[in-house]
């Protein structure tokens, strides 16, 4: 689970790092523009962070899946054999769908102002800017929004059907809390993530210009959170769920009022 969540930590400042500091610096400076390399890097960035966390969560979805319905078996089934290829593959299949991605976008003929309607180089604000058909972006971007979203969820949704149902078949109460707080964190962070990736990916667009508009906006806002709000509440929520972070901090509020005392 560590492993995991070290994991997740890291693929969450890399996803900050690539668009935030930019995003700030135009607040505190005149230069808005990004170059078309800049905006390359940045969309292949964000674009490899997000497919990896999405088979990353169904990877700790499994995980959880062992230690309630497995748990003598956990240390065998995820012993560091099984559980350092399941992180790895969720780099390599998040890194390749965004090279894939990236290059099929990049590669296209851009014309106008070339001025992205958004705060980041967004893979679908940078498609709106090209002259050319982009049917093969839209096609290859709907067979990876099946691979990397909707596949993640039916599997993270099966995980939870059969943990759900083994907590239930505990005896005791103490037993199905304990159960319920060990998966708590991670189904949060799921909802969160997961609810916000597919309102923006996977809604119908509008069709006449006043709710295109609105859609745009939308897009900006929940990309605004996804982006910075979402990193932010997963190290929270993880540690206030987490009994040894929570034993660490009473550790240290007693120390602290001992401290006081003398």
């Amino acid at each position: 689970m560590y492993f995991f969540l070290s994991n997740l930590s890291f693929l969450d400042i890399c996803y900050t790092s690539s668009s935030i500091p930019l995003f700030l610096s135009s607040f505190l400076t005149s230069k808005k523009t990004i170059s078309f390399s800049g905006c390359a890097v940045q969309m292949f960035l964000s674009f490899a962070m997000g497919a990896t966390e999405c088979v990353l969560l169904s990877m700790m979805a499994f995980d959880r899946y062992v230690a309630i319905c497995n748990p003598l078996r956990y240390p065998i089934i995820m012993s560091k054999a099984s559980y350092v290829p399941m992180a790895a593959g969720s780099w390599i299949a998040g890194g390749v769908n965004s090279v894939l991605q990236t290059s099929l976008a990049m590669r296209l003929p851009f014309c106008g102002d070339n001025v992205i309607n958004h705060f980041t180089c967004e893979i679908l604000a940078v498609l709106k800017l090209a002259c050319a058909d982009i049917s093969m972006n839209v096609i290859s971007m709907a067979v990876a929004n099946m691979i990397f979203l909707v596949g993640p969820v039916l599997f993270i949704f099966v995980s939870y059907v059969f943990i759900l149902s083994t907590i239930l078949r505990i005896p005791s109460a103490e037993g199905r809390r304990k159960a319920f707080s060990t998966c708590s964190a991670h189904l949060t962070v799921v909802i969160i993530f997961y609810g916000t990736i597919l309102f923006m990916y996977a809604k119908p667009k509008a069709k006449d210009s006043s709710g295109a508009d609105k859609e745009q906006l939308r897009d900006k806002i929940i990309s605004l959170f996804y982006g910075v709000v979402t990193p932010m509440l997963n190290p929270l929520i993880y540690s206030l769920r987490n009994k040894d972070v929570k034993a660490a901090v009473k550790n240290i509020l007693y120390r602290k009022r001992f401290s006081e005392e003398k």
